[in-house]
């Protein structure tokens, strides 16, 4: 098992069936880490939109190989309702903490789901006294503040306060991107202990068929389709979005929206009427590649103050998909650094829709370009492959167990 045999207890409330993409990567990297180690996945009850729904236990545990998968039964009600969302969040935390209290384990490894989780991470791992190893997702709670859904109050400086004992406790803090690293250093980490292991890509084995029945569901009656997929979140500049949408001509473009989340609702009451705006329904894992085909442009979004926050993972499947990218984004994101260096997209101000209809004019009246960037965008995913990635994130935890959690093989 090479040069390490050591146990991972890895924290995420989400854990497949859930779809969230949390989800898909804390299965992805438990895979990997389980190729070398014991891995144990503490989740909760799937209740984030899955696939398949558990009866309520209070400890449901499946084995696979080195990976063992436990759920505490925590609450499963609908996402869509802060309060209810909270109540997943806090019986997860509640039934977790024992339970993790309880596991033999060399090191833990937190994810952002719930969005305290590095806290309940590092409080683990201090009470176990083992090293800890935070892998952040999505950073809170700047996210909650940035994306409107908190006001700063006094428990949102305590949570701060909690926020930054944690990244301080951290052996070493995982994070997605250049700007996300530069976040955390602003709060006192120190620089070594701060690594980048971004989510990136597979190559698609196969592309789909232009003729694909699921293309056309997409497109409609579009012949230039600038779209949107995944999760309609608090990151993004959607007023922006449907603002450039109405700056646009009726001449067959349209933005079109694959996916739902919070603020979907919102937004499709904003575009009532608009002949230039579709919302569609997230579409099954094996038509994934028809929703890249069914894009002449591609929309990644991160709305102003969020730089750092968020690092959309959806931009590596997209230059692997071949596809342009409009980077609806501030200049000192990931996303619109990489964009500028591959030259696969166009990059436009978050908050001007003028600057956004202008670019997605600029792309649709040069087929030629739009094709090379296309061909660029597929090139740049080599330099993000996630079986490297993956690997680095296996050594990183591999370095932050050793000395004190890892155990020689003879």
């Amino acid at each position: 098992m090479g040069r390490f045999a050591l146990h991972i207890l890895l924290l995420n409330e989400y854990f497949p069936p859930d779809t969230s993409a949390t989800a898909k990567i804390a299965a992805t990297v438990a895979d990997a880490l389980s190729k070398r180690h014991q891995v144990t996945a503490l989740a909760g009850r799937p209740s984030y939109d899955p696939d398949e729904r558990y009866p309520f236990q209070f400890l449901r545990r499946d084995v696979r190989g080195n990976l063992t998968v436990e759920r505490v039964g925590s609450a499963t009600y609908s996402r869509h309702q802060m309060r209810r969302r909270v109540a997943n969040y806090l019986s997860y935390a509640a039934l977790a903490v024992p339970r993790a209290l309880a596991i033999k384990a060399d090191l833990v490894l937190a994810m952002t789901d719930p969005p305290f989780n590095g806290i309940v991470g590092a409080a683990v791992a201090r009470m176990k006294r083992i090293p800890f190893v935070y892998n952040i997702r999505d950073l809170y709670p700047d996210m909650a503040l940035g994306g409107d859904i908190v006001r700063p109050t006094g428990w949102i400086a305590l949570w701060e306060r909690m926020h930054r004992s944690a990244l301080r406790q951290a052996t070493r803090v995982i994070v997605l991107g250049d700007d996300m690293r530069d976040l955390i250093l602003s709060k006192g980490v120190a620089a070594e202990r701060v690594v980048v292991v971004r989510d990136g890509t597979s190559l698609p084995a196969v592309a789909a068929p232009s003729n694909h029945p699921a293309i056309g569901e997409i497109r409609g009656s579009a012949d230039f389709v600038v779209l949107h997929a995944g999760n309609l979140g608090f990151y993004g500049a959607w007023t922006t979005l449907l603002d450039a949408a109405k700056l646009l001509p009726e001449n067959g473009t349209r933005m079109i929206f694959v996916g739902d989340g919070a603020n979907r609702a919102r937004l499709e009451e904003s575009s009532r009427g608009s002949a230039m705006v579709r919302f569609l329904p997230f579409r099954p894992p094996e038509e994934i590649p028809c929703v890249m085909a069914a894009g002449d442009i591609h929309i990644v979004t991160i709305r102003r103050g969020l730089a750092g926050v968020v690092v959309p993972s959806k931009l590596y499947s997209i230059l692997a998909a071949g596809r342009p990218i409009l980077a609806v984004t501030p200049e000192d994101t990931d996303v619109a650094r990489i964009v500028r260096s591959a030259d696969c997209g166009l990059v436009a101000d978050p908050d001007n829709p003028a600057e956004v209809a202008a670019a997605i004019r600029t792309l649709k009246s040069d087929p030629a370009r739009l094709e090379a960037m296309g061909r660029r965008a597929h090139a740049a995913a080599a330099d993000y492959a996630r079986v490297k990635e993956l690997e680095k994130f296996t050594a990183v935890i591999e370095e932050a167990a050793h000395p004190q959690g890892a155990r020689s093989q003879s």
